[in-house]
């Protein structure tokens, strides 16, 4: 029999994996490589360096393994972006107050220019991004941020879709390649985990090492983020589960607001937006205007939100009864402090009829 030789110059990776495919399968071992080289005349050393890409162990070979990648890397992300509206809902019940026209400024601008947030719960910090991007018609995706969030969760990763492995864009990636804002909210809850956006919170965007494709930011592309703290932990543990974030993290953000609750005027505003009784309205924001001033003196340890009394009037709205909603809003208080935000309260409308705990079924 006459062997076939070829020069190692002619020995192309195509020929070589497609020759032993032929002769021993998808899954080759070390002397199914020895005796192809024997047969056709060639250096074991110089072959195994043409199966490098395809090597799975000591001695062992899957010639399928390089088009799976290249299978993987084309294959299109398990939710194609196109299809989702990201554009928020316009709210009737907003009212702007604080910093929202400032944020609006940033958003319109198109310009990439990184933004936090910090307040205190429950005071609008979301809501007025959310309500921003709404009025100017722009795409928001929202992260909520947690100590476990990662760069998987963040960037993307590979997905077990209808059995196949396909990589998924991360809301990070999402937000790139949209030119969306991206609103990390309660970011002084991530871990260092959260520096895989150091690029990113520069403007240069972002290179997937795991497929080695480089994503460019596009146009009118932003990050926001809130938090409850400026990102040096909470000593009073007030916001327990927040962390000291890294210096080089937050300077990359060029501004902060510091979000306050809304005036009593603008708060009764938000508050009869859910409730047609104007008199109730008042009572609460000059009851929840007390509580505020006495925490910020140090006197009491809890605080009135905004949010609470849209929950309050919420619950009227669904109890008819003052007290009822009062109490079933304020009872993740502990005893000591709801009951002296009922008498609060009590004092402040003296129209108000406080539950007998005896008389409750």
């Amino acid at each position: 029999m006459t062997l076939l030789k070829r020069t190692t110059m002619s020995l192309s990776v195509e020929y070589v994996t497609s020759s032993l495919k032929s002769l021993y399968g998808e899954r080759i071992t070390t002397p199914d490589v020895r005796a192809w080289c024997a047969m056709n005349g060639q250096n074991y050393v110089t072959v195994t360096k043409r199966l490098t890409d395809y090597k799975t162990g000591r001695g062992k070979w899957d010639l399928t393994v390089q088009e799976q990648l290249e299978e993987t890397y084309e294959a299109p992300s398990a939710q194609p972006a196109i299809i989702q509206d990201l554009i928020p809902a316009k709210d009737d019940s907003f009212v702007s107050f604080g910093n929202f026209s400032d944020i609006k400024k940033i958003i319109k601008s198109g310009l990439f220019y990184p933004t936090f947030i910090t307040g205190l719960s429950g005071n609008g910090k979301t809501f007025g991004v959310e309500q921003a991007c709404a009025a100017l018609k722009r795409e928001l995706i929202r992260v909520n941020i947690t100590i476990e969030t990662d760069e998987d969760d963040l960037i993307g990763g590979f997905r077990l879709v209808n059995g196949e492995t396909v990589w998924h864009n991360g809301p990070v990636i999402e937000a790139l390649e949209r030119g969306a804002i991206l609103l990390l909210d309660e970011v002084d809850l991530a871990s260092n985990k959260i520096l895989c956006l150091q690029s990113i919170l520069e403007g240069k965007g972002v290179f997937l090492k795991k497929i080695g494709k480089f994503i460019k930011p596009k146009d009118g592309f932003n990050v926001i983020a809130t938090a409850n703290t400026k990102g040096k932990g909470s000593d009073d543990g007030r916001f327990i589960g927040t962390n000291v974030l890294n210096e080089a993290f937050l300077e990359r953000f060029p501004v902060t607001f510091e979000q306050q609750y809304p005036s009593p005027a603008t708060e009764i505003k938000i508050l009869s937006s859910s409730c047609d009784d104007q008199i109730f309205c008042k009572h609460l924001v000059d009851w929840a205007d007390i509580i505020r001033k006495t925490f910020y003196d140090g006197g009491i340890e809890d605080v009135i939100s905004t949010r609470r009394l849209v929950h309050i009037v919420r619950a009227y709205n669904i109890f008819d009864d003052k007290a009822k909603a009062l109490q079933v809003c304020i009872n993740r208080f502990d005893e000591e402090t709801k009951a002296s935000f009922m008498e609060l309260y009590d004092k402040v409308d003296v129209d108000f009829q406080m539950i007998d705990q005896e008389d409750e079924v």
